[in-house]
């Protein structure tokens, strides 16, 4: 329409469709799925052309439902209605945008199979508490609508055990306590999480010190009394004790690599994930009733940085 010339090409287009948001046109834009008069044209904000021909050709759908894939796991335990394992560190859980499949949930679906009865309506399974992507350690995924049920009302009555081995930089004092602090979004810089005073969601942490390696780290227990898994990380940064390796909380290098001598104080600096492992997992069978009790120990890149912390003894 003549009208509508000089109009930026990706509210032209979004308004023309109003099928799809102009953040998907603009997407669609740059991964050059956009013609002018034949030619492609990847400039979002170029003025339409009078007369012009615009083509818009979208890619066929995603199914819907991640796909299996054939990716060993660790099982520690499975039968009809659930299934704990032991995640590696580096697994993302769910499919996302960043990760759209070498997941734990594709994984699942795959070794899982026809034992997936269906949760909320997809043959999927259920996941009920979640380990960030380099995090490792013991999780229980449910199979069956009723065990996923039962088994996150637990979770969110903390009617369970859940603890924590963490390698964090420096002593926390006292060696033994609770870090309370409601949790929100950093307003700082908004991917990342924090210990706020408004708008956040109340959070408590219980540690203790299990071992001090000096004054520049320890290993630590940590169990929730609210929350999720991700709190440790948020909690600790906040009293000053971030975990060794964090990538998100660790923004600079802690004063406390100070008093580590070499070659500790090299692989405590470069260690590439957060040193975070989810070592017992204990709950009721959601089905049975019957007690169950997991603990597996840490990768080996997390036993090998404690090694060379407790020689510097």
């Amino acid at each position: 329409m003549p009208e509508e010339a000089g109009t930026r090409l990706d509210s032209y287009l979004a308004a023309q469709l109003n099928t799809i948001s102009r953040s998907r046109v603009k997407t669609l834009i740059l991964d050059g799925r956009v013609t002018r008069n034949g030619e492609i044209t990847r400039d979002v904000s170029e003025p339409v052309q009078a007369g012009a021909t615009y083509i818009l050709t979208p890619p066929p759908p995603a199914p819907a439902t991640p796909q299996g894939q054939n990716i060993g796991l660790h099982i520690l335990y499975e039968d009809e209605y659930l299934l704990v394992l032991d995640k590696p560190a580096g697994m993302v859980v769910h499919p996302a945008p960043g990760n759209p499949d070498g997941t734990l949930v594709n994984a699942l679906i795959a070794h899982c199979g026809d034992s997936l009865t269906g949760i909320g309506g997809e043959k999927r399974p259920g996941i009920v508490h979640r380990l960030d992507k380099d995090t490792s350690g013991v999780m229980v995924v449910a199979k069956t609508e009723l065990a996923h049920t039962r088994l996150s009302a637990a979770f969110a009555a903390r009617d369970l055990e859940r603890a924590y081995k963490a390698l964090c930089w420096g002593i926390p004092s006292p060696t033994e306590g609770e870090i309370v602090g409601d949790i929100g979004r950093d307003p700082r810089e908004r991917k990342r999480m924090a210990v706020v005073t408004r708008n956040g969601k109340h959070a408590l942490t219980r540690y203790r010190v299990q071992y001090n390696y000096g004054l520049g780290a320890a290993l630590i227990i940590c169990r929730l009394a609210t929350g999720r898994t991700h709190q440790i990380r948020v909690h600790l940064a906040h009293i000053g004790h971030p975990l060794i390796g964090d990538p998100v909380y660790l923004k600079r290098r802690p004063a406390a690599a100070k008093y580590l001598p070499e070659p500790a104080r090299g692989l405590a600096l470069d260690f590439p994930r957060q040193a975070l492992h989810a070592e017992i997992l204990g709950f009721s069978h959601p089905i049975t009733g019957v007690a169950l009790r997991f603990t597996t120990p840490p990768p080996e890149d997390f036993q090998a940085l404690e090694r060379a912390l407790l020689a510097c003894i």
